[in-house]
């Protein structure tokens, strides 16, 4: 009965504590030796602890082999120990802790806020609690007390008070995880998230690309009626996402970033590393966006300095197509380097395919009305005649 209890015990302690019964029990030797040198002096280094697994008992011994047990230590070491035996366990706690969210660094983990102090928050995570400092958090949102939250486990270090877990819901990557627990094609590697830039609390751009050419990358990131994307909008307390199609062409990829925007022109400048962006003037603060805001984050999507410039407008206002210019406008305007070309091209040759119908319909509209009328001018003769 009393190996049953001995090992129970053991087991129970590394249970509730979630560490191995090899570790209870070497905490249990170091109390044993810290209370017998306390009490009786002696090198700790001298002395070897022997427990019985099965029964318990627990003696001490010298380098000679020596039984040097003092008479009722058990009760003795029993009170010195308990403190040592819950420091090792914490500390042994706090080691599996760091070990566990070292291997989730970069994941998103769902937590509760347990308290809001000034200039950080503390996210209960189940094992431990978390650090989100002011830095991480997103100035637009705004947190209560038990409110659970997806957070992004940014770091994991030594404090000045064990083990600190750093989180984040301001970081880039914060949206990307996001995306990939939320779209199937992106966690399998189907779609790849090839740049992301994003200003918390407000806009995120995320240039998508897809290794299947039958996947729309955009698509399966917006989701059927958006939402997949809508979903993570909702995760964000509604901050915007502008999700572009990836493109090996410099000058396409830098014209998507841009988006809304509708660009023209695109020079290159690789020495400077810059890149100087023509669009009609009538878009050129939707292509910087207010406070400068699209030009800046395509200028950390594409990692190029993106200067954009105002030019006569190519585009009819009222059908998108392009215009024909003035022999003036020709002379002042660059020729396009072709980035919608193809978009050009579709929506002129669907503008005249629709003309040619309607031109078509009114034709045999009218067609139909002259035999019309026609038969009914007929109909009165004979009508006449036989009268």
């Amino acid at each position: 009965m009393a190996t049953s209890e001995f090992k129970l015990a053991i087991a129970q302690v590394a249970t509730e504590r979630g560490i191995s019964p090899e570790d209870v029990i070497s905490s249990i030797k170091l109390a044993m030796v810290k209370a017998f040198t306390k009490d009786f002096g002696g090198n700790a280094d001298l002395i070897e602890v022997q427990i019985d697994e099965e029964t318990g008992e627990t003696r001490l011994f010298d380098l000679d082999g020596k039984d040097i047990t003092p008479s009722g230590f058990g009760r003795i070491a029993a009170n010195a120990a308990r403190s040592v035996i819950n420091q090792k366990i914490r500390e042994t706690e706090k080691q599996m802790i760091l070990t566990e969210f070292k291997d989730k660094i970069g994941e998103i983990v769902t937590g509760t806020i347990f308290r809001i102090e000034t200039g950080f928050l503390i996210i209960d995570l189940g094992k431990t609690q978390a650090i989100m400092p002011y830095s991480e958090q997103v100035s637009s949102e705004s947190y209560r007390l038990n409110q659970r939250i997806k957070v992004l486990v940014k770091e994991v270090r030594q404090g000045t008070k064990g083990t600190e877990v750093i989180v984040s819901r301001s970081a880039s990557d914060f949206v990307k995880k996001l995306f990939e627990a939320e779209v199937p094609e992106i966690a399998n590697g189907t779609v790849e998230i090839v740049a992301i830039a994003r200003e918390a609390g407000s806009r995120t751009k995320m240039a998508v690309t897809s290794a299947d050419e039958k996947i729309d990358p955009v698509g399966s990131c917006v989701g059927q009626k958006g939402v997949r994307v809508q979903a993570i909008i909702t995760e964000l307390f509604g901050e915007k996402i502008d999700i572009i199609p990836f493109a090996t062409s410099t000058e396409k990829f830098i014209a998507s970033a841009l988006s809304p925007a509708r660009v023209t022109e695109v020079e290159i400048d690789e020495e400077a590393n810059k890149a100087i962006v023509s669009v009609p003037e009538d878009q050129l603060s939707l292509a910087i966006g207010k406070d400068g805001q699209n030009a800046r984050l395509a200028n950390k999507l594409t990692k190029w300095n993106i200067e954009v410039r105002g030019a006569k407008s190519i585009f009819d206002s009222e059908s998108g197509l392009q215009k024909a210019l003035s022999e003036a406008d020709k002379k002042e305007t660059k020729p396009s380097m072709g980035i919608w070309d193809e978009l050009i091209a579709k929506t002129k040759a669907e503008a005249e395919e629709k003309a040619r119908e309607d031109r078509e319909a009114l034709e045999k509209m009218n067609q139909e009305n002259q035999t019309t009328e026609e038969t009914a001018e007929q109909t009165e003769e004979t009508n006449e005649t036989r009268e």
